[in-house]
């Protein structure tokens, strides 16, 4: 996959390559939002609020980086550059779909950060040579994350049985999508 870039402007948001000096803010804002995070979210837990464990994080996601498999943001307000969440952007082998996941922080969320960095990596994925199609994954569950892949212009595609990984989780699948060809028109898929 092409590099996208390193800092995307996002309105109300800026998102930038997650970096070391994120990893205490990242700490933070995951310890403060636990519960908030915990039912959807499998890597939700004590170990995730540490920075020594956001610190490994981070390094990890520099070499997936650097070897084009994904690409992680911080989320951070335009103004003040305060973290909010994060979001990545992930190459599924062997085809033309690029993969978006993300989370807010509990005190950020209905602020319309999540739609606006979901919105803009998605037009930068979109853009990528060889990308023909985003998707989004979450549960059947977790109204907040379906309301952002809404927002953003996604269509649901289908629905798949799965084990759930999460507390919160139904084991039913959403699969939103997002074509190159721009926001679908019509209905929102099977319900």
């Amino acid at each position: 996959m092409a590099t996208p870039p390193e800092r995307i402007d996002a309105g109300p948001v800026t998102l930038r390559r997650v970096r070391a000096t994120d990893a205490g803010a990242i700490a933070a804002a995951v310890s403060a939002s636990m519960e908030y995070l915990r039912p959807w979210m499998p890597w939700a837990n004590p170990a995730a609020a540490e920075r020594r464990s956001q610190l490994a994080r981070v390094a990890e996601a520099d070499q997936w980086w650097e070897s084009g498999i994904g690409f992680t943001y911080s989320v951070v307000t335009a103004v003040g550059g305060t973290l909010v969440g994060e979001i990545s952007l992930h190459r599924r082998a062997g085809d033309h779909i690029a993969e978006i996941g993300y989370w807010i922080a509990a005190s950020q969320a209905g602020r319309g950060y999540g739609t606006a960095a979901g919105t803009a990596l998605t037009t930068v994925a979109l853009a990528l040579p060889g990308v023909m199609r985003t998707e989004i994954h979450c549960d059947a569950a977790n109204g907040a994350s379906a309301a952002i892949a809404r927002k953003a212009g996604y269509r649901l595609d289908r629905i798949e049985q799965r084990e759930p990984e999460a507390p919160g989780e139904s084991g039913r699948l959403m699969i939103w999508v997002r074509d190159r060809a721009g926001p679908p028109s019509g209905g929102s898929g099977p319900e």
